[in-house]
């Protein structure tokens, strides 16, 4: 993470249109009890990875379900369990969201509202006002509110856009995402809800910035009216760059890929492979730019191809790392509540377009705050 990043994750303040600043919370000293509410594929991970952390005193089970509650007992003998939040409130200092979207801003505002420090997986809302909500109580409760963009803390990302950040790859011409599978449906959200969460967040950090303007294509082929198909453009006007996402529950193959095409090099980021990062030195020149565009004799560069080095790290575990070391140390997290605002934002703006055909723009509110020059956010 670059300084002035690094300064503008320290400094942000919640309320954007208050002029109080509101204080990051307290560092806690004592090992923490962590909540794990909803506690199937993700959730399981989530305490299985706290579990193993010494800063946790112990971790809490979660779930509505007496059987994955005692299926839970198995692997953590000694976690307390607890059919619903209102009765594990006591017994836990932070909580992570691990349940269907639809239920992640009720749950995260009421451990917020009891002044628990609050980590929601992907996407952190279902509307852009929940999402604002949330931020909302978040500060004025004084606790840390996180977004589980599990990507951003992925070593390969994190490698990729450090080689973007030093010009290794050039002046960025586009950013292409394939997040493909065969399933698994679901009933309750569109494919776009279920899988583009990470493509966004995703291009988000890697170009940090946030989409104007939004254009979506889908189709709905194999389920009821929720598309399983969808491809998306998102401009980004402040880099120049543009992003095409491209998620889809109904492919024989199943790809994780994020490409960015550069003047200088190219890179491909894939989740799939024993080399998840290579960057490729290949490219297109014109020889002649002041003749015609049809006259033009284009050069074809095919240079090396290298696979740096990514250390093995599980990224949940570097997530969840930095939750608890942010409540620990009074600081706010890298993927606060504004990233999983943009996001939300983002994926309501492609809703919209797969419904009208038309290109929607994102409102600019809903990206980061702005900042001044002394790395506080703008009030107003």
């Amino acid at each position: 993470m670059t300084a002035d990043v690094g300064e503008r994750k320290q400094a942000i303040i919640l309320h954007r249109n208050e002029d109080e600043e509101v204080a990051i919370p307290r560092a806690q000293e004592r090992a923490l009890r962590v909540g794990v509410v909803g506690c199937g594929y993700w959730g399981s991970k989530h305490a299985r990875v706290l579990n193993g952390m010494r800063q946790v005193k112990n971790v809490v089970i979660i779930d509505q379900s007496a059987r994955i509650r005692d299926s839970m007992m198995a692997p953590f003998p000694n976690a307390p369990s607890f059919p619903d939040l209102q009765s594990a409130l006591p017994f836990i200092d932070a909580l992570v969201v691990a349940v269907p979207a639809q239920q992640h801003a009720e749950i995260a505002l009421e451990a917020i509202r009891h002044g628990k420090h609050v980590l929601v997986e992907k996407p952190l809302a279902t509307s852009v006002a929940q999402a604002q909500l949330l931020i909302r109580d978040a500060s004025r409760a004084n606790v840390v509110l996180m977004t589980g963009h599990t990507f951003s803390f992925n070593p390969a990302v994190r490698e990729l856009k450090r080689r973007m950040d030093r010009g290794e790859l050039g002046d960025i011409y586009y950013v292409h995402s394939a997040r493909l599978s065969l399933g698994l449906y679901r009933p309750d959200v569109n494919v776009v809800w279920d899988l583009a969460p990470h493509d966004i967040s995703i291009l988000n950090y890697l170009l940090q910035s946030t989409p104007t303007r939004v254009s979506a294509w889908g189709a709905s082929h194999a389920f009821g009216g929720l598309e399983d198909l969808a491809i998306a453009r998102l401009e980004y006007e402040e880099r120049g760059v543009t992003g095409y996402i491209h998620v889809s529950w109904l492919d024989p193959d199943k790809v994780r890929r994020v490409t960015v095409v550069g003047s200088a090099k190219m890179a491909v980021y894939n989740d799939m492979i024993e080399e998840r990062l290579r960057i490729f030195d290949r490219g297109v020149e014109r020889q002649r730019p002041e003749l015609p565009l049809h006259e033009q004799p284009l050069s074809y560069r095919y240079g090396d191809i290298i696979s740096p080095h990514i250390p093995l790290a599980e990224p949940l575990a570097i997530e969840d790392t930095h939750f608890v070391d942010c409540i620990r140390n009074g600081t706010a997290p890298e993927t606060d509540g504004w990233d999983g605002l943009s996001v939300v934002a983002v994926l309501e703006a492609i809703d919209e377009s797969l419904r009208t055909g038309q290109a929607v723009k994102v409102d600019p509110a809903y990206g980061r705050p702005l900042l001044t020059s002394a790395g506080h956010t703008a009030s107003g």
